[in-house]
Formats: structure tokens, C-alpha cells, sequence
């Protein structure tokens, strides 16, 4: 699914009365999120999931088919965890 696909499903399911304001909502909820995450801030959405920042380890490695190795830094990266309600939806089908 596209994003003009899922505006289209946001207006249907939201009952908004134009795609403008269905990209709207979806533009200010993941904005919001985006803004909690940096701050190092979990949004928990009780039955949907979470959304978390979380510390990636800096890995040790070589370049195959060479001598050269390489060092990654360490680096906060965004999780989702499914929450319940949304893994007993997905695994009915409905």
C-alpha cells in the first residue's frame, strides 16, 4: 500500500471529509511520534503497539576479500513493538 493508498483508507475509517485533512492527521501523528522518539520517549498506544528509541551497538567487521576492517558507531534507531490487539487482528485475517 502506497501513501496515497493509506490517505485514502485514514479518510474512509476516520470520516474525514477530504484527503487533505486525512494527510493532515497522518502527518501530525507520526510528526508527534518522530518528536517523542528523539527525545528518547516511549508512545505506548494501549492494543495497537510501541514505538521506542533504542541503543544499536556499534558492530566490528572486514571488507570480504580484503584485509580492511571497519567500526560502526553506536546509534539510536526506532522500534515498533505490536501490542495484543493488533497481533490478534493480523493473525484472524479480520
Amino acid at each position: 500500500m502506497n501513501k496515497s493508498q493509506f490517505v485514502e483508507l485514514v479518510q474512509k475509517n476516520g470520516g474525514y471529509k477530504t484527503k487533505v485533512e486525512a494527510e493532515a492527521a497522518i502527518k501530525a501523528f507520526t510528526e508527534a511520534v518522530t518528536e517523542a522518539l528523539v527525545a528518547k520517549e516511549e508512545v505506548s498506544l494501549v492494543g495497537f503497539g510501541s514505538f521506542v528509541s533504542s541503543l544499536q551497538k556499534g558492530k566490528n567487521g572486514t571488507v570480504p576479500g580484503t584485509d580492511k576492517s571497519y567500526t560502526t558507531q553506536d546509534k539510536l534507531v526506532p522500534k515498533f513493538k505490536a501490542g495484543k490487539g493488533l497481533k490478534d487482528r493480523v493473525a484472524s485475517g479480520k
